[in-house]
This record gives C-alpha cells, structure tokens and sequence, in this order.
C-alpha cells in the first residue's frame, strides 16, 4: 500500500502528451485541446467547442519504472434531459503497446442538454482519480488513452518511481479528419475507435481531428491541419455537411476545393486521402437537415431521422450520393496534377451488406463491432497491398 510519501509527482507538459494540438491551462490544470487556440477564437459553434475539447486520440506516454500510478482528471459529465445517465468514459492503460487495463473516473463536471429547447448548462464538481497498480517491474512504455468522449482537465500525475516522456517511437505520423464516426461515437473505448484501431493495425501514430458534428469544411480547420506535421493525412467529408445542412452543392464543390488547397500548402507532397461517406441509410438520398426522434429517449433509445425533402437535390440540395459522386470528381480533376492524391468510397468500409448485419442503431453511428469492421477494412485497403498509405 503506497503512502502519501510514496509518490513523485510529474508536472504534466507537452512533451508527456500525443494527440492534441494545444494546452490550455485553467483553473484546475491543463485542457488537451484538438484544435489550437487560432482556431478556437474564430469558432462560436458550442457543438464544435465541446467536440475539439474531447481527446479522442489523446494520450499521455511515458517511460518509468513505476508499478502504480494515479491520474488526477477533471472529467465533463454528459447528461441528456429525460434520458438515462451516459456511462463514464473510458482511460485505456497500454504497457508497451499492450492493453494493460482499463479505468474511469467519478466526479468532475455536469455538463447537462435538452435537446428538446436546444440548451446547455454546466455544473461544477471535483477532481477525481484514475489509479493502475500491479504494473509490472522493469522499465517500459505506458500509454493512458484520455476517454474520446469526455472532455477531460489533467490535473497532476503521481506514480511509484520516475517518469519520462516516452521516446519517440519513429513510426509515421497519421493526420486524420471527420465526422462523430472519426472522433469516435459509440466506440467502446478510446483505442478502439476505427481510426485508432487502424493506426494500431498500420503501425502509426494517430491525430485525430475526428470532431463530432463539425467536419463542415472550416477554413481554420484546414489551416490546423496544414500546420501540424505529418506523413499521412485523411480527410473524411460528408455527412455533417449533409445533416447539418450548411450548403448546397454550388458552395460544397469550391469548399473542398479550399479546404484541401490550405492543407497542401503545408504539406505539398504527402500522402492526402479523401473519403466519402459511410453508407447512412437516412441520407443516402434524403437531405436534411437531421433531426432526433426523441420518442424514445426517456427509454434511452435515440434514434434521427431526416427531415428534408428527396425532391430538393434538384435545387442543389445535398444528398451522401450526391457529395460521393462530386467527391470523386473532385479527387479525379485534382489527382492529374497531384499524383500523391488518393480517393477511397466510404462505402467501401461500410456498405450495404454491412448495414444488413450490423444496423447502425441510432441511424446514424456505429456501434463497437462496427468500429472495428471500419477500422480494420481501413487499414487493408490503406496501410497496405498498395493503397494510398503503403508506401
């Protein structure tokens, strides 16, 4: 049993840090961020602000030779009026790039929604800890998955002997973009979300920009991912421009454009893949915008539906077929001039035969078994057999 005159206590900095973009310091710690601060000043979306805060693909690497440790956090609570309570998030523990175990973390911040009035309040609450013991002995890598769906405030890091921050393990680095599916919705834990587990299965290192409801073509997106070195990039664009509804297809073709005009500026020659959609019965050919069924939420069943009308791709509307076929129009009158330029249809990684096995149940996200049919179908068609990331 460790007393309190045990422990050293790490200051918790970048360099101990993989996956986010930027640092913020607060009252309680330090905030991982997704996004840098630039970006975070021109955005006034609170959808997108909640998203970016949420370290999906965050974690801390260290080498010690500590047997225990424990991770003081300020996790952020999500609770939607009328539904059950929303299980804690995940810390997934990896002792030289094993799983090692699991944890959560009580307490923290209440972050209540009624998506019936479309209104947010926070209630303040303590700090809590994640404690691993057990480890085994000897000097090794360990790596603590921050949860992909709860933002979450570090505040100090105390372990059994030293800690350094873990080497750099020479792998490539994969840049990656999306929707709710990337950042990691319904995934069972923050290493098994599809682009981490395919980053697993491809040997690289992930950082995900996957940011739930907000891959809407934001120009200061593209300039974040145009500033962050990487090898590897991916951009997976879709469905939110779909069930958000923010454009019609005179503005989304100029809007691709742009935004991967911006990421070629800082990475001129790297492997740049664009996927389309997913297949998403509810908009294969319905536009939106997207609207929750809340007939089942005081059951804790959410489900969407589409709300457009099937007659409006007329006026330009847009429909997942729709951005699909302009997507590879696109990716094709670039590609004469960029050969490191790659076009992968999403349907590919999930299509019609997987919808009949395995049904997205809310209509609109993948489950846990899902994620890992997308991540692993990604990592064959990409990492590997001569696909855009096999080089």
């Amino acid at each position: 049993m460790h007393t309190h005159d045990d422990w050293i206590t790490t200051p918790i900095t970048q360099d101990l840090l993989r996956g986010a973009l930027d640092l913020e310091r607060t009252e309680r710690g330090l905030l991982p961020h997704r996004l840098p601060a630039r970006a975070r000043a021109q955005n006034t979306d609170g959808q997108l602000a909640m998203a970016e805060s949420q370290p999906s693909g965050v974690r801390l690497a260290l080498r010690t030779r500590a047997t225990a440790l424990e991770l003081d956090t300020v996790p952020t609570k999500r609770v939607y009026a009328g539904a059950p309570p929303r299980p804690d998030g995940l810390y997934d523990l990896l002792v030289d790039g094993r799983p090692a175990g699991q944890g959560s973390v009580a307490g923290g911040d209440v972050l209540t929604i009624d998506m019936t009035t479309g209104t947010a309040g926070v209630e303040r609450g303590p700090v809590g800890t994640l404690r691993f013991a057990g480890l085994p002995e000897g000097s090794k890598d360990i790596e603590i998955w921050l949860p992909h769906n709860e933002t979450t405030e570090l505040v100090a890091l105390r372990t059994d002997a030293p800690v350094e921050p873990a080497p750099d393990p020479g792998r490539r680095v994969w840049l990656h973009h999306g929707s709710s599916i990337s950042h990691g919705s319904d995934a069972a834990s923050p290493t098994t979300t599809w682009p981490a587990l395919a980053a697993s299965l491809g040997g690289v290192e992930l950082v995900n920009l996957g940011l739930a409801g907000s891959a809407l073509l934001d120009p200061f997106t593209a300039r974040a991912m145009r500033d962050t070195p990487a090898d590897l990039i991916s951009v997976k664009i879709g469905v939110n421009v779909v069930n958000h509804d923010v454009m019609r297809l005179r503005a989304f073709g100029p809007a691709v454009h742009g935004f991967l005009d911006t990421v070629r500026e800082g990475h001129p020659t790297a492997p740049l893949l664009v996927v389309s959609p997913v297949l998403c019965p509810l908009h294969e050919d319905t536009p939106g915008p997207l609207a929750p069924d809340l007939a089942g939420l005081g059951e804790g069943r959410l489900r969407f539906v589409a709300t457009g009308d099937p007659a409006e791709r007329a006026s330009g509307k847009l429909t997942l077929n729709v951005i699909r076929d302009e997507l590879a129009r696109i990716v094709a009158q670039r590609a004469a001039d960029d050969p490191n330029l790659h076009h992968l249809d999403g349907r590919d990684l999930y299509g019609e035969a997987d919808a009949a096995e395995l049904p997205l149940p809310d209509g609109l996200h993948p489950d846990a078994a899902t994620h890992r049919r997308i991540g692993e179908r990604f990592a064959g068609l990409v990492f590997t057999g001569g696909g855009a990331f096999s080089g």
